[in-house]
């Protein structure tokens, strides 16, 4: 017998007969024998009608009541999940964040979990209920609810198995595993069979929609074991698993790419010390994540170029704070773009291989790719190129690496 987690995200509950197939699954998993929690998102496109209305009572909303409002599209489906089973004549039972407690910190609409107290879903599921948990929320210290962001049902979800020491955590979605990259774009990706914590951490937040990134990052420390699955079919899915548990690493796991960019470059910027610090530091108050970064030094020493790369979403806010901030930075130049994709090669494999990189530029360079910014990591390089490239440039690389299908 197995301790399993089995989330569903939004397509998976999206109408009724989808919340019906989904007891099913629940069903077979509890006719073997094995112990089931259940952790769901609000029907697909629920969350965004919840948040359409807030912003249109208004738009600076209080924090406390939008996660009241927006809190709700879950409490719908654990209900219509709990419901389905029990017709289907499986003991089971719908849990608010709230009830059980998820305790979480106090920061509204990003909530951060605390504590998870199970003991009384413990006990429901050695009597062999299944217990049918809301997604995405928990519970202030101050008795408010809470939710954790987009795609918090998936840090739920994991959060959940690390404290019921549960066997497994299985995401089911609407793809049947993590892909080498997007198949849409590269007909010839495969599915990955297994995949470590950090290479699915760095595909998730480098631009893969599989998971969400603290969910991986949960998982990871908690060493949860979460697999990757498809509602609509039977297929095997991704394992996300330690390192230890592969036995031979790819070089290169997969290509990720993110058109979520925007780049800045500030021209003839002060060659100084702090000089950083002044134009970073205003964007960090401003809560705008800075991503790749590169400084080149002019040939007398006494200036620079910084260039910079932030989300999209943050790029108008981005730039009226360093325009706000221009005397204090003294850049002779402003040069902007929205019009860039970030391409990243990920793969536990780099640590022991070299030229790995190299193969990237090249195969870059000999289809006409210019590339504007270089970051790298152990083991991830990306890269920022022009938009009008994405597609030529995730497959070229795609190739290279030898991660077509066969």
């Amino acid at each position: 017998m197995a301790r399993i987690v089995m989330k569903f995200g939004g397509t998976s509950v999206a109408d009724v007969e989808k919340i019906k197939n989904v007891a099913r699954r629940v069903k077979s998993e509890v006719d073997a024998g094995n112990q089931v929690a259940v952790v769901v998102s609000a029907m697909s496109g629920k969350t965004n009608e919840l948040v359409g209305w807030a912003d249109e009572i208004s738009p600076m909303y209080d924090a406390r009541e939008y996660d009241v409002i927006v809190s709700s599209g879950e409490q719908v489906t654990v209900g219509l999940i709990a419901m389905a089973l029990q017709s289907m004549d499986v003991p089971a039972r719908s849990w608010l964040g709230w009830q059980i407690p998820i305790k979480t910190d106090g920061a509204h609409a990003k909530a951060r979990i605390k504590e998870i107290d199970t003991t009384e879903l413990d006990k429901r599921m050695n009597s062999g209920e299944v217990v049918c948990v809301a997604g995405f929320q928990g519970i202030a210290p101050d008795n408010r609810i809470t939710t954790l962001g987009r795609g918090g049902s998936d840090t739920s979800a994991v959060a959940l198995a690390a404290a019921l020491k549960a066997d497994r955590c299985d995401i089911y979605t609407d793809v049947d595993g993590v892909y080498t990259t997007d198949p849409r774009i590269v007909p010839k990706a495969r599915k990955i069979e297994k995949i470590t914590y950090e290479e699915m951490l760095e595909l998730a937040s480098l631009g893969a929609k599989v998971l969400q990134t603290r969910s991986v990052e949960m998982a990871m420390n908690h060493r949860v074991r979460v697999q990757v699955r498809s509602s609509f079919s039977d297929a095997e899915g991704t394992l996300v698993v330690d390192e230890d548990e592969i036995v031979e690493q790819e070089v290169v796991s997969g290509i990720a790419y993110s058109r979520d960019e925007a780049k800045i470059t500030l021209v003839k910027v002060a060659d100084k010390p702090g000089i950083a610090a002044s134009i970073f530091g205003p964007l960090a108050e401003a809560n705008i994540n800075v991503d790749m970064i590169v400084q080149n030094v002019s040939e007398d020493g006494k200036s620079t170029d910084m260039t910079f790369t932030v989300p999209r979403g943050e790029f108008k806010r981005a730039l009226s704070v360093i325009e706000g901030n221009s005397a204090k930075i003294g850049y002779k130049e402003l040069l902007s773009t929205s019009d860039v994709t970030k391409v990243s090669i990920i793969g536990v494999g780099m640590r022991s291989h070299v030229g790995v990189a190299r193969k990237m530029f090249e195969t870059l360079a000999e289809k006409g790719i210019n590339i504007q910014v270089i970051s790298t990591s152990e083991i991830k390089v990306s890269v920022l190129i022009a938009e009008e490239y994405t597609e030529l440039a995730v497959r070229a690389l795609h190739t290279a690496y030898g991660l077509d299908a066969e």
